[in-house]
């Protein structure tokens, strides 16, 4: 994602939905974080420290385990495959094993794991304003 630039539509749509979320639960008169929360439910995906990070690494497509660790810097092997079980488990990525010596796996996202991308990129504009702010 360095370097990229972000979407307006996505930004747009973001928004948007934001909006449509928020007038639906006043139209319903209820605070819209109760029992059954979207928002609650998208936290519980992406709650784990690295889950975020290798959802935006496979946003560009299929990784291997090894390309995985490598872009996510100090990650160790344990934590890389929880995380990446976590989010197959969760319907986020799929899992690929090639029969190989030794074998060799690949993720990739999922349809529904490529839906989060409007939440990332909103984490990256968001960035973006933090990192601009601490600049003063």
């Amino acid at each position: 994602m360095p370097g990229s630039r972000i979407a307006p539509r996505k930004n747009a749509l973001f928004g948007e939905l934001l909006t449509f979320w928020l007038v639906m639960a006043e139209k319903e008169n209820h605070d819209p974080c109760l029992a059954g929360c979207p928002v609650q439910a998208t936290a519980s995906v992406i709650e784990h420290k690295w889950a975020t990070l290798i959802v935006r690494d496979l946003l560009s497509g299929k990784k291997r385990f090894s390309e995985l660790q490598r872009s996510l810097g100090s990650i160790s092997a344990k934590i890389l495959s929880d995380r990446l079980k976590d989010l197959e488990q969760k319907g986020l990525l799929r899992r690929t094993v090639y029969p190989t010596v030794p074998p060799s796996t690949e993720y990739e996202l999922t349809e529904l794991g490529k839906e989060i991308e409007i939440v990332i990129r909103a984490m990256q504009v968001f960035g973006l304003q933090l990192q601009a702010h601490a600049r003063g």
